[in-house]
């Protein structure tokens, strides 16, 4: 029989992982009769009471297994643990909060398994519940990304997808420390539908995508995927020189030819203030880059492991 590997990033969910699990022995029971699953959790570090219902599940349930970070590595190093473990012949990735309707997975199985997909990916279509400022800059950014990325982004994409083994191998072969999955997806490629439904709020607790988190994570997936910034600032700074050297040879034929006195002290600082910005935001960029190649060439590892079901063997 065919495996589902269902991989389930968790921070601070134990209100949400009850109602994930109920939710997800439902649409097994109702939708996958001659399927084989497993529930991979992963705890991203939480300070609640996650890691104690994740240890319930798996006295209830052999299928539900789990992995726990001595620290909070963040979402993207979860995922990646979670597709490291997977042992399912196809892979799917979810939120506890139910935001990712489990109903659909049969739609994506068949898809997969009728027609030829490797990967069957979700998009929301509308953004209801959110604040619009956020729905704005999220707009705005996938727009900006898709212009200066050579791999396209889609607008409303989520990490809930279906995936087979093989695009899954594909993505976990890639072992960088800074790490933008939506953009790792679209790069390595594969056959993929996208099946599109509106928001859903989350059923328990509050999101931990703060306004300022989700600016940070743009601006990993936009250094992730596009060199486009260092070229703006290379030509900004070329501009600048081409507009200083006219400035400067008006200047002395205003001097020699008419004796026209150099005036405007305001105006200079003004300028010199302009310019300072320009040079502290051009080097701002080049060291975003230079961050990210640091943290790669230490090599340190994506997420470290406390614990997991089989350290709690009975």
């Amino acid at each position: 029989m065919d495996k589902i590997s269902v991989i389930v990033s968790c921070y601070n969910e134990e209100e949400s992982l009850p109602l994930f699990y109920k939710e997800m022995e439902r649409v097994r029971i109702q939708d996958f009769e001659n399927v084989d699953f497993e529930y991979i959790f992963v705890n991203d570090g939480s300070k609640d009471k996650t890691l104690q219902e994740m240890k319930e599940l798996r006295k209830q349930d052999k299928k539900v297994r789990y992995i726990s970070f001595s620290r909070n590595f963040g979402k993207e190093a979860a995922m990646y643990a979670g597709l490291e473990a997977a042992t399912g012949d196809y892979v799917t990735l979810m939120d506890a909060d139910l935001q990712d309707p489990p109903s659909l997975l049969r739609k994506m199985y068949d898809l997969i398994k009728n027609d030829g997909y490797d990967c069957v990916a979700t998009r929301r279509v509308t953004r209801k519940g959110e604040p619009p400022i956020r729905s704005f800059f999220a707009r705005v950014f996938y727009k900006l990304i898709n212009k200066i990325s050579d791999v396209e982004m889609v607008d409303g994409a989520r990490d809930y997808r279906l995936m087979t083994k093989q695009m899954v191998n594909a993505i976990v072969s890639m072992k960088e420390y800074n790490r933008y999955s939506k953009g790792l997806f679209s790069f390595v490629g594969f056959n993929t539908k996208w099946l599109e439904y509106e928001n859903i709020e989350r059923v328990a607790g509050k999101t931990k995508w703060s306004f300022w988190k989700l600016f940070k994570y743009a601006i990993e997936g936009i250094t992730a995927f596009s060199t486009t910034p260092l070229i703006l600032a290379s030509i900004i700074g070329l501009i600048f020189c081409v507009v200083a050297f006219i400035l400067i040879l008006v200047i002395i034929i205003k001097t020699l030819a008419f004796g026209d006195p150099t005036s405007g002290w305001p105006s200079l600082v003004c300028i010199v203030f302009f310019v300072s910005g320009v040079q502290l935001f051009s080097l701002g960029v080049i060291g975003q880059y230079l961050s990210k190649t640091y943290l790669e060439v230490k090599n340190r590892p994506i997420y470290i492991i406390k614990e997991t079901e089989k350290d709690n063997q009975e």
